[in-house]
């Protein structure tokens, strides 16, 4: 079955999934609305890592061992910059400050994100429409053990240690939806709506927190399929089952499903976590992406669930 498809997704694991849906369908059928809540000025910088890791990725760039970041990457400008008593403990590669710098650049001359993202993905020739979910201003903030913290103080430079209470998204109840975003989810031509295995809490959570976006998932024609970020009980990667725990939530599908409820319309369960009733129509498969055919087949399974309930 033909049709577009549209994904939700935040950084490295959404990533994988987006890599297997652009080599079962046409790339240019695929579009991906992905987190800005991560993004924040460094160095003078405006970083992007959401973002850039599915630049990366889509391009053939990304450093696949590490997770993130780009393949053969240099330190040099780290390790000058540490020389002089820098701020080194979020790392800019060399290769990777062309991003950043002609971001800055651009959004210097009042150039919108999505407009210069648009740009870069047609430079590295990227077929798949990469979106972000605002032009605007939105910053993901934890409130945890150790006071209040800007996300990346909390993910990369405390490195999720701190227990969260909560996490709130500034500016998102004002920001409204890039351009793209809207008409791309209620496209009638849309065949799935796909919510990446990307951490609920950290990387879903602000695209859905901005109105425009939840209101129009809501609306949508075409099913809204999540992909369970828990497999065998815990989180593959990140601080998806720590968060839980200290929200007081059980580790496993039914949470997911009761945390998107009134947007999915069905569920991708890993294998290792089935059997399990839940209120919603499920599928289920091995959701451990470590290679390219397993992205494949986790996307297939993902379209599959979707077109059954169309």
């Amino acid at each position: 079955m033909s049709g577009r498809v549209v994904v939700l997704t935040g950084g490295v694991g959404g990533a994988k999934l987006v890599l297997g849906l652009c080599n079962l369908v046409a790339e240019s059928d695929v579009t991906v609305i992905v987190n800005t809540g991560d993004d924040f000025t460094h160095l003078g910088l405006a970083v992007s890592p959401d973002i850039d890791t599915l630049l990366y990725t889509l391009s053939g760039k990304a450093n696949t061992h590490q997770g993130w970041g780009r393949a053969d990457e240099g330190w040099r400008f780290m390790e000058a910059l540490s020389s002089l008593g820098g701020e080194h403990w979020f790392r800019l590669g060399d290769g990777d400050l062309a991003l950043h710098v002609l971001r800055t650049q651009r959004l210097g001359r009042g150039e919108p994100l999505s407009t210069i993202i648009t740009d870069f993905a047609s430079a590295w020739g990227i077929g798949a429409i990469i979106l972000p979910m605002t032009d605007q201003r939105v910053a993901t903030r934890i409130d945890t053990d150790a006071g209040l913290l800007d996300f990346q103080d909390y993910f990369v430079r405390r490195r999720c240690e701190p227990a969260v209470r909560a996490i709130r998204f500034d500016g998102a109840p004002v920001a409204s939806a890039a351009p793209g975003v809207v008409d791309a989810i209620m496209n009638n031509g849309c065949r799935a709506i796909l919510i990446a295995p990307s951490n609920p809490y950290l990387s879903i959570d602000p695209i859905l927190a901005v109105p425009q976006i939840r209101a129009a998932l809501a609306a949508a024609r075409a099913p809204v399929i999540a992909v369970s970020p828990i497999v065998g009980g815990n989180a593959v990667k990140g601080p998806t089952a720590k968060i839980m725990r200290e929200l007081g939530l059980d580790i496993g599908p039914t949470a997911i499903v009761h945390h998107y409820e009134g947007v999915i319309d069905g569920l991708l369960v890993d294998e290792r976590d089935m059997p399990v009733r839940l209120d919603i129509p499920s599928a289920c498969a091995d959701t451990l992406m470590t290679n390219l055919d397993d992205r494949i087949c986790v996307a297939r399974a993902a379209l599959d669930l979707a077109d059954a309930l169309r």
